[in-house]
């Protein structure tokens, strides 16, 4: 069989880890990218502001791209697309609330955005070789959808991030219909989201939430100030409604949800009655009993809103005891000390915090065993990709496909970069592309790598000692120095003695090579890192980056 007639699936991003989803579908010369997000950093990330997926191998083949569709408005699903288009003129489609935040994004970035075309669930679009059709799914942001993809060799299904809600807060049910139809026409491979794997039984609806909103908007003496996912439209109507019902007027604090609150209301996703929505600067002028504000950094992100009220940094808002602060949001695998210190910092300004999974206040948007399996038997595919998880959750996964008759041999874990290759009748691992991650620092994308990140880990652990050296290099003298600055290693004033012996070891290396004629600056300065490295190890037991300066006169 020729390769022409295999489809190739190749997940760049989402496989084994939470975030920056980028998966690749390629049929021939025809290639049509699903989702193309972003992640938050690590904590060791240092000065890291963004993770996007390495998108060289879509780059390489940008003339075979031939169209990108968009599951949801999530940033992890939609965060890196300015970058793709960048390299990239190909049309993208997804609905009108996702298209509407990509937007704003892509202004942010100065990429054009003539090539947005809406779709709705039912329509159905041509792309080369591909057919694909759009499925109403429910998550935590409107407007999500589940893709299908009509291949020469069979049919495959992508849920995107789904749950099951039978009482959506906007009163649209996930189409379950479809699902079930595809089933029976014979779908050759699903891809379903896995976030929730772990979880038995089935995903609370986004409806109970607003039971538990409205108990505490009733017990809040002060003002309440809500934080969740800007994007997560249903739970800031929700607020909204609840704050209204009690009198409270409505101000919004963070960029990125001024940007989702403006454009939901301008795209009708959005209901505030007239007066409510008032500016941050005029929250003063209001009793504290009668305010809401809605705002930023449920991730415990250092430089959102909210984190910068735990602190008690923020130019517009200043938090007081009998305010209460309602987290309605569960931490992303990797930030749950980040969100935990912000709490802290809040309940010291004596603040009310509500946080607690117990609450009530936050319910997930992804689908739990039940709601997994009920997919799995509706679809009946022959072959499982489990992705948008951690490994533990994709093996899970895979145990539940297991447990309603899918075979083991059927259902694949891969990493990001493997090609999953399908013919009508087999499926099989076909190699590697290259995968894995690209930082965003500033406006600089991919100029920092690996090494620099380390070099960074090692200057905030270890800190920096510099060497300043004036040389004759045609008479091969030193003329001045060697002068020592440290910073971050040790407090100079109260190390004289390990100073003056860090001089006599850079002292004894030019010693050493006194009789030799200097012709390049490199050796000498690695034989004094070398040699003053192990002196400084051997006196504190730490590793300064030591930075040699050398200047010819």
């Amino acid at each position: 069989m020729d390769k022409q007639d295999k489809l190739m699936i190749i997940p760049l991003g989402g496989l084994g880890e939470i975030g920056k989803n980028l998966t690749v579908f390629r049929f021939g010369d025809d290639i049509v990218v699903l989702d193309c997000g972003l992640a938050f950093p690590d904590e060791d990330m240092l000065g890291i502001d963004l993770v996007i997926p390495d998108m060289t191998y879509l780059i390489d083949n940008k003339d075979k791209i031939r169209a990108v569709v968009l599951t949801h408005g999530h940033e992890d699903h939609i965060g890196s697309l300015f970058y793709l288009l960048r390299h990239a003129d190909v049309p993208v489609y997804g609905s009108r609330l996702t298209l509407g935040l990509v937007e704003g994004r892509l202004k942010e970035n100065n990429v054009t955005d003539r090539k947005l075309v809406p779709v709705a669930a039912g329509d159905i679009i041509k792309a080369g070789r591909f057919e694909i059709g759009f499925i109403r799914v429910n998550h935590s942001i409107a407007d999500a959808l589940g893709i299908y993809f009509r291949t020469p060799v069979g049919v495959v299904v992508h849920t995107g991030d789904f749950k099951i809600d039978q009482t959506p807060v906007d009163g649209q049910i996930i189409d379950i219909h479809k699902f079930a139809e595809l089933g029976n026409q014979g779908v050759l491979v699903l891809l379903s989201d896995s976030t929730n794997a772990e979880r038995p039984g089935y995903t609370k609806s986004e409806f109970t939430v607003s039971e538990a909103l409205d108990e505490r908007f009733a017990a809040a003496k002060g003002r309440i100030i809500l934080t969740t996912f800007a994007s997560n439209v249903s739970r800031l109507q929700q607020a909204i409604n609840a704050g209204c019902k009690y009198g409270r007027k409505v101000a919004v604090l963070g960029r990125s949800m001024v940007n989702v609150v403006t454009k939901a209301i301008d795209l009708g996703y959005m209901s505030i009655p007239e007066g409510v929505l008032i500016d941050i600067d005029e929250i003063n002028r209001y009793p504290a009993n009668r305010i809401l504000i809605l705002t930023t950094g449920s991730q415990g992100e250092p430089m959102a809103a909210l984190s910068r009220l735990a602190h008690g940094s923020h130019r517009n808002v200043e938090l007081n005891p009998g305010d209460t602060v309602v987290i309605s949001a569960t931490p992303i695998p990797g930030n749950e000390r980040s969100v935990g210190r912000i709490i802290d910092g809040l309940l010291r300004l004596g603040v009310e915090v509500i946080y607690e999974k117990s609450s009530g206040i936050h319910v997930s948007g992804h689908a739990s065993q039940e709601e997994l399996k009920l997919i799995l038997n509706l679809v009946r595919p022959k072959y499982l990709i489990p992705v948008h998880g951690e490994f533990r959750m994709l093996k899970n996964h895979g145990k539940i496909a297991e447990g309603v008759g899918i075979p083991r041999e059927n259902i694949f874990f891969g990493e990001n970069g493997h090609v999953f290759e399908f013919t009508a009748e087999t499926g099989r691992f076909a190699g590697k592309v290259p995968a894995g991650q690209v930082f965003v620092d500033g406006a600089g994308i991919g100029d920092v790598g690996n090494i620099v990140i380390r070099d960074r880990r090692q200057l905030s652990q270890e800190g920096v000692m510099i060497v300043v050296l004036a040389l004759d290099k045609q008479r091969g003298i030193v003329v001045s120095g060697p002068d020592i600055v440290s910073r971050g290693f040790i407090y100079m004033r109260d190390s004289e003695e390990l100073i003056r012996d860090a001089r006599r070891v850079v002292k004894e290396v030019l010693e050493r090579g006194e009789n030799k004629p200097i012709t390049e600056w490199a050796p000498l300065k690695s034989s004094i890192r070398e040699s003053l490295g192990k002196y400084l190890f051997g006196k504190t037991g730490r590793k300064p980056v030591i930075l040699p300066i050398i200047i010819d006169l």
